[in-house]
């Protein structure tokens, strides 16, 4: 229900009530002005854009403390973004007066300390939450949207892949105890997390097979175990080399703790098995980081011509999607195809040519 009235000071009065039954007003010089003002709020009402012009005076701090006790997040995706919102230079801002150059001169704050990857996670974090802001009419508009983020490399730049003969120098230059994990990196694909996450009885000895089901992270208080990242948990087929240095491992070194962890600490720390791998690299020379094995284990399915599902599925990857992003230069392309092909045709006819003149040779 709108209105428009002619007060005794000359000024027209323009007033609405909202679906919740707030009347709210405006004052306006002209007619025409008020009739304007009430004619775009209906439109908003009608196209279901309308905000409350009140509900924007809460800041991006407290709609946050009151939208994630409704979330269902991992404690690791609630430390990220409580980091996200505590480093975030607008949080005690009001939403109403948020603006893109609010945005703009936060991002270019972190770009004196932070990784672009970084930044690009903070901004998407808060993002999350303007976003929900305006799902709950709190704000109309987001002012992150389009704000240009620092350049990241592209992924076939920054990814190393260690060759066969450096993941072998490794895995020899491992503490016994420590093998295993080198191996369940490079040789089955686990993050670091899940790797250091395995018990006995995750291992299928006879079908050869591991249930990834769980992993360990650095908790604010301490070792934290929970489930693997969505869509992460899933059964890793082995090699029999896997299978054997793994029964060996068990049976010489032993396992850990009622539940038969495989790695000393129960849990152990993802922190401590880092430093154990960076003095493994250390030993013989090498500047590798545990994701690389990683690398290395879906280089190798690539070449070995498995396609995108069966990859996304041995790294447990929730989307398809997300392997094209990562690996999709790796897979042969259609030119490298036309070439093999065409390599085979002219090797098949040279044969054949060198059969005939033989035979005439002859």
């Amino acid at each position: 229900m709108a209105s428009i009235a002619r007060r005794p000071d000359g000024k027209w009065r323009a007033r609405y009530r909202d679906d919740d039954g707030k009347q709210h007003a405006k004052h306006f010089d002209r007619k025409g002005d008020a009739q304007k003002w009430l004619n775009e709020v209906t439109a908003a009402v009608v196209t279901g854009t309308y905000v409350d012009p009140n509900a924007g005076r809460l800041t991006l701090r407290d709609f946050y403390l009151e939208w994630k006790t409704r979330q269902v997040w991992a404690p690791t995706t609630l430390r990220a973004m409580d980091t996200a919102i505590r480093c975030c230079t607008f949080a005690d801002t009001d939403l109403a007066k948020l603006r893109r150059s609010h945005v703009e001169q936060w991002v270019k704050t972190m770009t004196a300390t932070l990784a672009a990857s970084t930044i690009r996670t903070r901004v998407n974090n808060v993002r999350s939450v303007l976003r929900a802001a305006i799902r709950d009419r709190i704000i109309a508009t987001d002012p992150s949207e389009a704000v240009t983020l620092p350049r990241q490399r592209r992924t076939e730049h920054a990814m190393r892949i260690p060759t066969p003969e450096q993941v072998g120098q490794v895995l020899t230059a491992a503490e016994d105890w420590f093998a295993p994990f080198v191996a369940l990196a490079a040789f089955a694909g686990l993050r670091i997390g899940e790797a250091s996450a395995v018990q006995v009885r995750d291992i299928d000895f006879l079908r050869r097979t591991l249930h990834v089901q769980r992993q360990v992270q650095n908790g604010p208080t301490g070792v934290e175990v929970s489930a693997p990242k969505y869509g992460s948990e899933r059964k890793v087929y082995l090699p029999d080399a896997l299978v054997t240095l793994l029964a060996q491992h068990i049976e010489r070194v032993g396992v850990h703790g009622d539940d038969g962890w495989l790695f000393p600490g129960v849990p152990t720390s993802p922190r401590n098995m880092r430093r154990a791998f960076d003095r493994t690299c250390e030993r013989v020379g090498l500047d590798l980081i545990p994701h690389d094995l990683r690398h290395f284990y879906a280089s190798g399915l690539i070449a070995a011509g498995c396609d995108v599902v069966t990859v996304q599925r041995a790294l447990g990857h929730a989307k398809a999607t997300t392997t094209l992003n990562t690996y999709g230069h790796l897979w042969p392309t259609a030119e490298d195809r036309t070439r093999v092909a065409a390599a085979d045709l002219m090797s098949t006819a040279l044969d054949a040519r060198g059969d005939q003149l033989g035979t005439a040779e002859g």
